[in-house]
């Protein structure tokens, strides 16, 4: 019989760390639900005493999410266990993940600590954490640069002190595939008592190894991968969930073990995840990308066409990107519409369907068919109930290569209504000027673009913004779809600024 591995994602805490990702309660709520549809074994629900934001978050997501473990990450340090635990504490399934540097750089330039004091803590804070919850993971962070005898008593100490499951990361991506799974063995064989736990691997992107080396681990004798949706994180990122889980999937033959994922919910977690953050991935990125499933040289065509076999180890079906069966267009009806969004793998609650379907009617009238990325770009511009503090009313652009142009811009806050003018060197920064003087915030815009959702001469814009509030380190994303790039770039905008309030 084979082994099921256990998937750990950490979308929502290592993912959502990365500059550019962070997400708000809504959204993180959002995934968890995703990642619960996906099956994932455990989902790391953020780190609670990073902020009274993540906290909440960690807590709303344990009390929504009923079918994967839910965790929260600490420090081994009283006070983070205490927040984790608090957070954890009313999920069907809870663990804390509680973790210290091993590696003598870390151990004495970061920690300053000895070894000795290293030990100690591990058995004092996995303990402390045990008598919270009875799974418990312990991490060595930098395991992959620590000697590896100290590394064997670390494990030991966290194995006696209750540790249920040991992650054994690549903190900075450092290793290569046979190095690690070598590291893993060596573990294995000098650590008394490591029959009786999980072991994990964390793998960062650092060297472009993450996957393999997380899969050679897989073949050294892990349990437990952990990883994010698209790969997102900390600098490179981290192991990429897609593609750990189809590797696992298409070749059993090499790997004879199985995971619990739901494969065909593997797409729409993309999806969300670029809608969400804003981050898209590239277009040759396996599995999830824009071309992973193209094939345009006459050579492979031809092989397609005669047996998809020739060049496709899997099938779009597969990881559940949709066949366009059904054209829908300003005829359809919401029958069709809501049969549709089912098929794309959507489920959602009566409030945001009825309004989807509106924008779904606008925009029928101005496009001639409709095709799944409109419906997916419309259901990510769609915002959750109470997230509309501004809404755009109507706008005025004036702009030439002649002239300077002057944006004038109405928006609704509840019922009030306000308009604003304001000139600039192009319309879209005129329309944000004018937005700004609306809210009466100063706003730096980070970052801006600009793409197709669809090919065509009548294709939604999808615009994406990144700004900076009131002076403030945080980095909130606005999204913004509609037929006109400038509607789309003043809706981007204002989603942006609703989102800071919301937050």
């Amino acid at each position: 019989m084979s082994r099921t591995i256990k998937i750990f994602d950490t979308t929502l805490r290592d993912g959502e760390q990365s500059p550019g990702c962070s997400m708000n309660l809504n959204e993180k709520i959002e995934v968890a639900k995703q990642l619960e549809a996906l099956h994932v074994d455990i989902i790391e629900a953020g780190f609670a005493i990073a902020s009274p934001g993540d906290a909440a978050a960690i807590a709303a997501i344990a009390d929504t999410v009923k079918g994967s473990t839910i965790c929260s990450l600490a420090r081994s340090n009283e006070k983070d266990i205490d927040a984790a635990w608090n957070a954890i504490r009313h999920a069907e399934s809870a663990r804390i993940h509680t973790f210290i540097a091993t590696s003598p750089v870390h151990m004495q330039y970061k920690l300053k600590m000895t070894p000795d004091q290293v030990i100690e803590s591990v058995a004092h804070h996995v303990a402390y954490a045990k008598k919270y919850c009875s799974d418990v993971e312990f991490s060595a962070e930098d395991s992959t640069r620590s000697d590896l005898d100290f590394l064997c008593r670390v494990f030991e100490t966290a194995i006696k002190a209750g540790a249920t499951t040991l992650n054994i990361p690549d903190t900075v991506g450092y290793m290569v595939p046979d190095e690690y799974a070598a590291r893993v063995r060596y573990i294995r064989e000098h650590t008394p008592g490591i029959e009786d736990v999980v072991l994990s691997c964390h793998v960062h992107n650092d060297l472009g190894m993450a996957v393999a080396i997380s899969l050679a681990g897989v073949q050294a004798g892990i349990d437990q991968i952990e990883c994010t949706v698209n790969g997102i994180g900390e600098r490179a990122g981290n192991a990429s969930m897609e593609e750990c889980v189809m590797a696992i999937n298409t070749r059993k033959d090499v790997f004879g073990i199985d995971c619990n994922i739901d494969t065909k919910q593997i797409y729409r977690a993309s999806r969300m995840i670029q809608t969400i953050t804003g981050v898209s991935v590239a277009p040759t990125k396996p599995i999830v990308g824009a071309n992973a499933f193209a094939h345009e040289s006459g050579i492979h065509q031809h092989g397609v066409l005669a047996n998809k076999q020739t060049y496709e180890i899997m099938t779009p079906e597969s990881v559940g990107i949709p066949k366009n069966a059904i054209v829908l267009g300003k005829h359809s009806g919401r029958h069709a519409f809501e049969d549709r969004l089912r098929e794309l793998g959507y489920s959602l609650d009566k409030e945001k369907l009825d309004k989807t379907f509106e924008k779904f009617k606008v925009l029928a009238d101005k496009k001639k068919v409709i095709k799944d990325r409109d419906l997916e770009a419309l259901v990510g511009a769609v915002p959750v109930s109470g997230m509309e503090r501004y809404t755009l009313d109507r706008f005025v652009i004036n702009a030439g290569n002649s002239i300077t142009s002057t944006a004038v811009i109405r928006v609704k806050k509840g019922d009030e209504v306000f308009e604003r003018v304001a000139a600039s060197d192009g319309p879209i920064n005129a329309a944000f000027r004018a937005i700004n003087k609306i809210v009466d915030k100063e706003i730096e815009l980070e970052d801006y673009s600009l793409n197709s959702v669809t090919d065509g001469e009548d294709a939604q814009a999808e615009a994406i913004v990144k700004l900076k509030i009131d002076g403030g380190n945080d980095v909130v994303t606005g999204r913004g779809v509609s037929v006109d790039v400038i509607e789309a770039s003043i809706k981007a905008y204002i989603n942006g600024i609703n989102k800071y309030f919301i937050d």
